[in-house]
């Protein structure tokens, strides 16, 4: 007798306005299996991950669990048939202890030290079943990105789920960390889960999947095992042409420093030292990588570098001009004055406003110049040629700049930022997470827009958590732990381990002659 599969879709259909999501989506995931999900920013992946978690219902199709058809009209139907999903950005309260996360809203009786008792004899109990060495009375806040994604598998696991959903799970992980992730999931396998395994890093799909389904405007182009085909084969598949790097780094033997941190201190929002002491410089026709597990100092950095955060000590220059002073602290609009463009690595936050139309988005933070204003006045005809053609340039999709940003996928919402950004030709940008959340296409097109920019003799400091994408740009990678400056590294000297280790702060790390002069 065969074994129904964990996962059954049969012609699901998802609408939005004139927008078609999902298209006759038919997917078949067999139990105990990893399975991976890629396609291209605005290809659909969310809306059908999201109707299998009951957060969207489906126009039309049928959705079949384990043989059974099933219809969620929630998150909560969908956790009760055994379906759980860990977000990119993980869904924890940072005071409260491990076993307080995991127990929230399934508590099961109204007597918590009941509760909490019984949870935790659960939960050891699981941890020697699946490998997990997680301290369960310690504060979420106290643990590390790797420790805090594996709370929230945990978390899926004491909830009874079978199916799990891993949705760009490595995409803010030490390579370290990566592995650990990767140990782990083929544990679950081993011991009889379901893995979806949603990535844009198709290398992670060759290592850790037995199965990819590659999703294109809607629909499934194709579905085969993993053995069967190559990353390359499935670039081609996503994008519907063949993928390459077209720009080359071009030699560069004089330079002149354009950015310069010496002994840069700030506070944190707490009032901790976030940043201690940052000492760098960034040349024109460079490429100044800094890698670091999320929450070492590197979103303070971008921020005292864009006039977003006042520092507590050291200078920062633009072009030979003191940017913080005690008097003077030159803001956002300001910097972009003297040619500092901002690509902010927390889009939602601080790069766009989720409920303002595309074209309004298109101009924020330029809606005062000259092209798009005059006598306080917005000139609506030059703003929405400029949200055409950025939409042209960058090949964002839907084309349809009326829409709400929040009617974007992630990676579009990244596509329009980054067309805004460089639209007045800035002479020194600083980029946060070039690439988060888009796909290999946009990847290759936006690194190849970055090594032009560094050809021309612009000046670009670009943070990321993605090693490979940093060591793919950059000339020389800086490492930031704790806040501070481990190191900087040329890129010929570059790899993968050296980095990791730095970013986790072993003592054994080797640091760059830079760092320990």
């Amino acid at each position: 007798m065969s074994v129904a599969p964990a996962i059954e879709t049969r012609n699901l259909c998802k609408r939005f306005g004139a927008v078609q999501a999902n298209d006759n989506v038919s997917l078949l995931v067999d139990q105990g299996s990893v399975h991976g999900i890629v396609g291209e920013n605005g290809a659909g992946k969310s809306t059908l991950l999201k109707m299998l978690f009951g957060f969207y219902q489906p126009n039309s199709g049928d959705l079949i669990i384990n043989g059974v058809p099933l219809a969620f009209d929630s998150p909560s139907e969908a956790m009760a048939a055994g379906i759980a999903m860990v977000h990119q950005h993980f869904m924890l309260v940072e005071p409260f202890t491990v076993l307080e996360n995991i127990i929230l809203g399934a508590e099961g009786q109204p007597m918590l030290k009941h509760a909490m008792t019984d949870a935790r004899a659960k939960l050891l109990g699981l941890e020697q079943q699946f490998g997990f060495d997680l301290p369960l009375d310690t504060p979420v806040s106290q643990l590390s990105v790797g420790e805090r994604q594996r709370v929230e598998i945990l978390k899926a696991l004491f909830r009874g789920a079978d199916i799990l959903i891993l949705d760009e799970p490595t995409a803010v992980l030490t390579p370290q960390e990566c592995d650990q992730l990767f140990d782990l999931v083929r544990l679950l396998k081993s011991r009889g889960k379901t893995i979806l395994f949603v990535t844009h890093k198709l290398h992670e799909i060759m290592a850790i999947t037995d199965a990819v389904t590659v999703i294109r405007a809607g629909k499934v182009v194709t579905c085969t095992a993993t053995a069967s085909t190559t990353p390359d084969d499935l670039a081609e598949a996503m994008v519907g042409a063949k993928i390459s790097r077209t720009v080359t780094r071009e030699a560069k033997d004089h330079r002149s420093p354009r950015l310069r941190v010496d002994g840069v201190s700030a506070l944190s929002d707490h009032g901790h030292d976030a940043l201690k002491a940052i000492t760098f410089d960034v040349y024109d026709g460079e490429v100044l990588g800094v890698a670091g597990v999320a929450g070492n100092g590197q979103t303070e950095l971008l921020e005292v570098l864009t006039g977003l955060r006042p520092v507590s000590s050291g200078r920062v220059e633009l072009d030979g001009i003191l940017i913080n002073a005690d008097d003077v602290q030159r803001g956002p609009t300001k910097l972009r004055q003297m040619g500092l463009a901002h690509i902010a690595e927390d889009r939602l936050k601080t790069g766009v406003v989720a409920t303002m139309t595309a074209t309004e988005n298109a101009i924020l933070g330029y809606q005062h110049d000259p092209d798009f204003c005059q006598n306080g006045l917005l000139k609506l005809s030059a703003i929405d040629r400029a949200a055409n053609t950025y939409f042209d340039s960058q090949d964002v999709r839907p084309r349809d700049p009326t829409l709400p940003v929040a009617s974007f996928s992630g990676g579009n919402q990244q596509k329009l930022v980054i067309a805004r950004e460089l639209a007045r030709d800035p002479q020194t940008l600083i980029i946060g997470q070039p690439t988060r959340g888009v796909d290999i296409g946009a990847v290759t097109k936006i690194h190849d827009q970055i090594t032009e920019l560094r050809n021309a003799g612009k000046a670009l400091l670009v943070v990321s958590a993605d090693l490979d994408e940093l060591m793919a740009i950059s000339d020389r990678i800086a490492v930031m732990c704790g806040g501070e400056l481990v190191g900087i590294v040329p890129i010929q000297d570059a790899d993968e381990r050296t980095l990791g280790l730095m970013m986790a702060g072993a003592s054994g790390a080797p640091h760059s002659e830079e760092a320990s002069a």
